[in-house]
């Protein structure tokens, strides 16, 4: 069951209050554990929705906050922000880890803190409010969470730069690259990460998210080897 105090800082925080519950509580309902409840749904299909609701939502946001970019820049801003990498950050953010419903064995394997799961889960979280209250609901939540970061550059619309290095790295065969977080500040959101290919250090990067420090540690590897 979803908390009591996680449906108030909800409420708080954000301002959603679901009207149907059932929707929220099947968000955060992982197939272990409805495999183990019979009757209860997992979040799968609500996961699918938000995958396309998310898409669309940022899509909405790129179109009238950046009219200046090309339709290739904005396809690029895009692809970098609904990756859903960085998504598990925002679940973290949100507090969703600790109402997750999972199975036994799930739990003891310590998917709680699985980012891919947690990414699952926020695109469920999203899939659910656009069913209970719709597109401005979900683009108000993202306008508390994910866009911030957009309107702070996290998010570079020409390059990603990680994709690039890559590319550059592996043209004469395959390449071993890293990113490694060496520090990470608890008082506010901030990430410090080095970059290592085949386990020697190359660059650092510095940034609000992970996602963020990764593709300026790519930018100063990049300008490196130019």
């Amino acid at each position: 069951m979803v908390s009591v105090a996680f449906k108030q800082n909800l409420k708080e925080k954000y301002g959603i209050k679901f009207n149907n519950e059932k929707l929220l509580e099947d968000a955060f309902t992982h197939s272990s554990y409805a495999n183990e409840h019979p009757g209860r749904k997992d979040y799968e299909k609500l996961e699918f929705l938000g995958d396309a609701v998310l898409e669309l939502a940022v899509s909405d946001y790129l179109y009238r906050h950046f009219p200046k970019l090309n339709e290739g820049e904005l396809t690029r801003m895009r692809s970098n922000i609904v990756r859903t990498e960085g998504f598990s950050e925002f679940a973290i953010e949100c507090g969703f880890p600790a109402e997750i419903n999972l199975g036994k064995g799930e739990e003891k394997a310590g998917a709680r803190k699985r980012k891919t799961l947690l990414e699952d889960v926020f695109e469920a979280f999203n899939g659910a409010l656009f069913l209970d209250q719709g597109m401005p609901a979900v683009q108000h939540f993202l306008h508390l969470t994910v866009y911030p970061l957009i309107a702070e550059g996290d998010f570079n619309a020409s390059r990603d730069y990680k994709t690039e290095l890559q590319e550059r790295l592996q043209v004469n065969g395959p390449v071993k690259i890293e990113y490694q977080v060496i520090d990470e500040d608890e008082s506010k959101p901030s990430f410090k990460v080095q970059l290592l290919v085949n386990g020697e250090k190359v660059s650092e990067g510095q940034g609000r998210n992970k996602k963020a420090a990764e593709q300026q540690a790519a930018q100063a590897a990049l300008a490196k080897n130019k």
